[in-house]
């Protein structure tokens, strides 16, 4: 339960799908993961608290306090981006359980049994990487996307989620606890608190994001034996798509809006073979819906008119659209009090990208910490955080956890009112 035996943990988890270069890759529902939910189960195992998943893949550990309360969820993801980081995600899984064991050896301390139970919760699918939508399992349990649709996503291979979780063992069908609040901590992404001094970020509110999901339709030939003059390339006007993505920032005051194409995919993918078929996805981000619509207006009049220069066809479609969602104010003030008592500088930040608090955010008061990302680098095998912060990242999880199952947050709303994610 002290620092120590957190860090030794962490560093631990991070040799499950390590790579050269001191980053993981443990995409969701890959043999990699598999390891990451097992260890995970035996943390639980090993404290006698219950486990459950659910039928998209959720993990629970389940805190008793009293019997029959709804639950507090603490937690993160850990699954990870390709050649990713070992920090994104499974830094808030392993803070979330050694938390929860400092409130739960708080709770016998004391005697008194609180308002709610604690949970720790490993999201499936955070990242996105290999099955899209991103933010799929809490967005499931939270009743934004349909659990029969997602299960039935597949990936570039052709394995469906539901295929995927069944051969790792991890397609559950356990009930999903009833919640009452939620809370995470995640490192920043960015460089405001390392660059400000701060160890606390307090999260505000997450920035509008939408992609564009785009197909672009040429025609297969020879690429020795056709005329330049004949042929509808379509990997060559995806190139001028990627472009105009990029560009679109220009239209817009510097940092307004973020932009990137982060997939591509073409067809047939042969060295002799003008391409047919490309199909990629934009990314779109401002803290301004009405940036995000602009740019969206402007990239569908461009594309537009490049689909008749190159006479091909492009097809544009909306895909994961996502409002700004604001985070409770006393959730804020929660953190910031947490901090203040802990010794630890904090400060109000936004997100710019998503997390899983964005969608628990929809259903329950949530509260959402960062901690510093040197040189701000994520989704990348330089992503680092020193030990230092993560260690006091646990203080103030720990700190908030406690206060929220003796009823932070929960106003005046009874127990029983709370949500459940059990009809998601």
């Amino acid at each position: 339960m002290n620092a120590q035996a957190f860090l030794t943990d962490f560093h631990y988890v991070a040799t499950f799908g390590a790579t050269d270069n001191n980053g993981v890759d443990r995409q969701a529902a890959t043999a990699e993961d598999k390891i990451s939910r097992d260890w995970f189960a035996a943390f639980a195992r090993q404290r006698n608290w219950e486990t459950r998943v659910d039928g998209i893949g959720n993990m629970f550990a389940l805190v008793e306090f009293t019997p029959g309360a709804p639950y507090i969820l603490i937690g993160s993801h850990l699954d990870s981006q390709p050649l990713g980081g070992r920090f994104d995600g499974a830094y808030g899984v392993i803070a979330g359980l050694h938390a929860a064991e400092r409130v739960a050896e708080r709770v016998r301390e004391e005697g008194a049994r609180p308002p709610f139970n604690l949970a720790v919760v490993n999201w499936f699918n955070e990242e996105g990487g290999r099955f899209a939508p991103s933010i799929m399992g809490s967005s499931v349990f939270a009743g934004l996307m349909d659990q029969d649709r997602m299960l039935a996503v597949r990936d570039l291979q052709g394995t469906s989620v539901r295929e995927a979780l069944e051969g790792i063992g991890y397609l559950g069908a356990d009930e999903r606890p009833e919640v009452a609040g939620y809370a995470e901590i995640h490192i920043e992404q960015g460089r405001i608190l390392e660059r400000e001094g701060y160890t606390i970020g307090a999260v505000d509110y997450s920035w509008h994001t939408q992609k564009l999901d785009i197909e672009v339709l040429g025609e297969q030939s020879h690429t020795g034996a056709t005329a330049m003059a004949d042929r509808h390339d379509a990997l060559v006007a995806a190139s001028k798509v990627v472009l105009m993505v990029h560009d679109v920032t220009k239209d817009f005051e510097e940092e307004a809006l973020v932009s990137s194409v982060g997939q591509l995919t073409l067809e047939p993918n042969s060295p002799i073979v003008v391409p047919r078929r490309v199909h990629l996805v934009a990314d779109l981000r401002s803290a301004s819906p009405e940036t995000v619509a602009a740019a969206r207006a402007t990239l569908l009049e461009q594309i537009a008119a490049l689909a008749v220069e190159h006479d091909i066809r492009i097809n544009v479609k909306d895909f994961d659209v996502r409002g700004i969602q604001r985070y409770p104010e006393d959730g804020l003030e929660l953190a910031e009090k947490v901090a203040a008592d802990l010794g630890l500088g904090a400060r109000r930040i936004r997100t710019m990208a998503g997390h899983d608090s964005v969608a628990l955010n929809r259903i329950v008061p949530t509260v959402m910490m960062f901690i510093p990302s040197v040189d701000g680098v994520s989704h990348c095998e330089r992503e680092f955080t020193t030990d230092e912060d993560m260690v006091a990242g646990v203080d103030a999880l720990a700190g908030v956890a406690w206060e929220m199952v003796r009823g932070a947050l929960a106003g005046d709303r009874e127990p029983a009112a709370a949500a459940s994610g059990a009809g998601a």
